[in-house]
């Protein structure tokens, strides 16, 4: 019987999630992507709530953690399925956090790091396709 199973996660550098403009459009790509978590970067905000990621994600995902902003800039939220994972804090600091997620369906553990996104001249070094540095890492430990 093969118990392995598939975690999509969804990452995005965010620029600011203040505006309703855009909780529409981040809920319909979460919707979209099928994702079991999401990870945004450059959230803009000092706090989350459950109450406020409710305008901008599906009902489902009910756990989070979060990095808050400095200023006007940064900040890195982590949310998650809560019916699929059990999320614990595994390290934070003011760039970085890293959760160890404990599947529910079959305890296979690994740990997701997110980072802050690197500065645009950065990006274009790294990024031989045109396309946007991959800012966030998961790490498998076990399966």
């Amino acid at each position: 019987m093969n118990n392995k199973r598939l975690w999509k996660v969804l990452c995005w550098n965010i620029r600011g999630l203040n505006s309703d403009k855009k909780w529409n459009s981040i809920r319909d790509k979460v919707q979209e992507s099928i994702c079991n978590i999401l990870c945004l970067q450059e959230t803009k905000r000092q706090s989350f709530d459950l109450q406020f990621i409710r305008k901008f994600c599906p009902q489902n995902f009910d756990s989070f953690h979060f990095l808050p902003s400095t200023g006007a800039s940064g900040g890195i939220l982590v949310v998650w399925q809560g019916n699929l994972f059990k999320g614990d804090l595994a390290f934070q600091n003011e760039f970085a956090v890293s959760i160890n997620f404990t599947s529910k369906l079959n305890e296979a553990n690994w740990i997701l790091q997110q980072f802050m996104p690197l500065a645009p001249t950065k990006e274009k070094e790294i990024s031989s396709t045109g396309s946007k540095t991959f800012n966030c890492l998961m790490t498998w430990i076990g399966l």
